[in-house]
């Protein structure tokens, strides 16, 4: 997989935004734009997985030249035009390790047949170039998936997932080098562990510090999708592993606040089930687009996705997952100010969650137990402005919460404090909010941070109280996270 862009002649520098490219996407977003890029490179034979994030560092500057497959497609998208007039750097500027001649090879038109650099270079890499400013680590995971698609995609999945610790015996069996070949067992374990250990480190710290490297192997899990797999049971192990990967990359973009990337990867999990008919994966999809829809503001379309969610899942015998769905389903009601139709979601909620667990719950739905229960109410509540109700509920979610779980515990005394502030409460605020601060030694969500920040300016004109004016300082001496 040869990269468009190596280390930079002056790695002081920092990236200059392509403002060029972005006049050239105009009114649309970037999750709109990158469909059409993708749209673009069919028609032309290639093979590029774009999306949002991507379309993101091109317009920061981050990827200074893109690979010839890219440049491909931005040529055909817009006619007359060279790689300078779209903002980027010559290519003959951009100075760093060559790859093989092979791979350095000019554009498709001088021979090479249409689509060909898709199936050789690993084109359908949608972030190509790596930040020349970034750390050592991202250096070394570029070098170790680039020797991984030299061997093959079915290769790629167990090599992809060492630098996050994801190591099993299938790992290692499936990293050994050999021609390309066809995914097996092995490999379609590798994917269901990869997902395993993200939710674990997610549930323990939160997703700002996952969410860069855990693309990695959603990348090299769609590479086991384009190998194949030699039967049909590993081919739907495998779409069902990427589909899943997809939404816990998309929950860490969406918990550390880059909600276009998360709704990219949402769309990305729901057209996997789509292709393969898997309720479940297409269920679990519209749930977190549901979330991802009530946060961004969007309540209407909260309301839509929970639906729809429930309609996917109906079939699947789950109290549980209805029961979460149904609380996805009040969220958005709550944010369209619907108290009816919100109180009658949660009753319909708790109806559902008291017929307790069973063996058709999913497994990705591990975190959800009573806390969770009372917190996601707490939420609705808090959004219909009853103060006193969302305290409550908030409170009794961080009491039951297992302690393992510790972004959640942290989320919930986070939603406690900013509930008491706003309910007139100052110095119970304060002291939930020091609980908070406790934790964010071990947690690394965007979210949390965000709630906490609007307490403090809720909190700030009582800073005379005692227990608020120590909150207050001790929250000024919170590193700031960039």
């Amino acid at each position: 997989m040869a990269t468009s862009t190596a280390t930079s002649a002056h790695p002081d520098r920092p990236p200059r935004p392509n403002a060029a490219f972005r006049r050239l996407r105009g009114a649309r977003s970037p999750a709109e734009f990158a469909a059409a890029v993708r749209r673009a490179a069919r028609e032309i034979g290639e093979r590029v997985s774009c999306d949002a994030r991507y379309i993101g560092r091109v317009e920061a500057g981050e990827i200074r030249c893109p690979n010839y497959a890219y440049e491909r497609v931005f040529l055909h998208m817009f006619p007359g035009r060279s790689l300078t007039d779209l903002g980027f750097a010559p290519r003959s500027s951009v100075r760093g390790r060559r790859a093989r001649t092979e791979e350095d090879a000019p554009p498709a038109h001088l021979g090479r047949p249409p689509g060909a650099a898709s199936r050789t270079r690993g084109a359908g890499e949608p972030y190509e170039t790596h930040n020349p400013y970034d750390t050592h680590d991202n250096n070394e995971e570029s070098d170790v998936l680039r020797r991984a698609f030299m061997t093959g995609g079915a290769t790629v999945a167990a090599v992809s997932l060492g630098p996050l610790g994801f190591t099993t015996e299938a790992a290692e069996a499936a990293a050994v080098p050999r021609t390309a070949r066809r995914a097996g067992a092995g490999e379609a374990g590798v994917l269901e562990e990869a997902v395993r250990r993200i939710r674990l480190l997610d549930d323990r710290h939160g997703a700002d510090g996952l969410y860069r490297r855990a693309a990695e192997p959603l990348r090299a899990a769609y590479a086991l999708l384009d190998a194949g797999a030699t039967r049909q049971a590993t081919a739907d192990r495998l779409y069902a592993g990427a589909g899943e990967l997809a939404i816990s990359v998309g929950w860490l973009a969406h918990d550390s606040g880059r909600f276009d990337d998360a709704r990219s990867h949402y769309a990305e999990a729901l057209a996997t089930a789509r292709m393969t008919g898997d309720p479940g994966v297409e269920a679990h999809a519209f749930c977190n687009t549901a979330f991802l829809a009530r946060d961004a503001g969007r309540p209407r379309e909260a309301v839509r996705a929970a639906q729809a969610a429930q309609r996917a899942a109906r079939p699947l015998g789950s109290a549980r997952l209805m029961s979460l769905l149904a609380l996805r389903e009040a969220g958005g009601w709550a944010g369209l100010a619907d108290r009816t139709g919100c109180e009658q979601a949660l009753t319909r909620a708790q109806v559902l969650f008291d017929r307790g667990p069973s063996d058709a719950d999913p497994e990705w739905m591990s975190f959800f137990g009573a806390a969770e229960l009372e917190g996601l109410e707490a939420q609705c509540w808090s959004t219909l402005g009853d103060w006193t109700r969302a305290a409550a509920h908030a409170r009794r979610a961080a009491e039951l919460q297992d302690p393992h779980f510790t972004r959640n515990l942290a989320l919930y005394s986070a939603e406690l404090a900013d509930d008491l502030a706003r309910g007139g409460r100052p110095d119970e605020a304060a002291a939930a909010g020091m609980r908070v601060l406790d934790l964010l030694g071990e947690v690394q969500s965007s979210r949390v941070r965000a709630m906490l920040a609007g307490t403090v300016r809720v909190l700030s004109p009582h800073r005379r109280a005692v227990g608020v004016a120590v909150f207050l300082e001790r929250y000024g001496g919170v590193p700031r996270v960039a």
